[in-house]
């Protein structure tokens, strides 16, 4: 099965939440437990710098086991050190057995903050 395609827009400086549910071709949610999940955000295809990572392990990426649900999570900080533009990402899943699945991949637009902290 060929990934899903999915813009997401990031906006500068605020708290960046996605949330998922990962379902069968035929409507039934996909059981998550046991798997694991990463994505990284490039300024192309072929970069080689990581603009931005999120995984499990780091508590950016959250699975909901049974209930098939994929929560993306960016703190406002990070966002914030994010360059406006255009980017590219991709979401991979690890199954138990190891068999990696890029569930979605696309855009991944940040769109620049106007409202800012004052500079002392």
């Amino acid at each position: 099965m060929a990934a899903g395609n999915y813009a997401i827009i990031c906006e500068q400086g605020a708290t960046l939440i996605v949330n998922l549910t990962y379902k069968q071709a035929n409507g039934v949610v996909f059981n998550l437990t046991g798997y694991d999940a990463r994505m990284q955000v490039r300024e192309t295809i072929e970069s080689v710098d990581v603009v931005l990572e999120l995984d499990v392990a780091a508590g950016r990426i959250v699975l909901g086991g049974v209930l098939g649900t994929i929560i993306l999570e960016v703190t406002h900080q990070d966002t914030d050190a994010l360059l406006a533009g255009e980017y590219v990402y991709d979401l991979e899943l690890i199954s138990p057995a190891d068999q990696v699945t890029r569930l979605i991949e696309g855009s991944f637009s940040v769109v620049a903050q106007v409202t800012r902290e004052a500079i002392p």
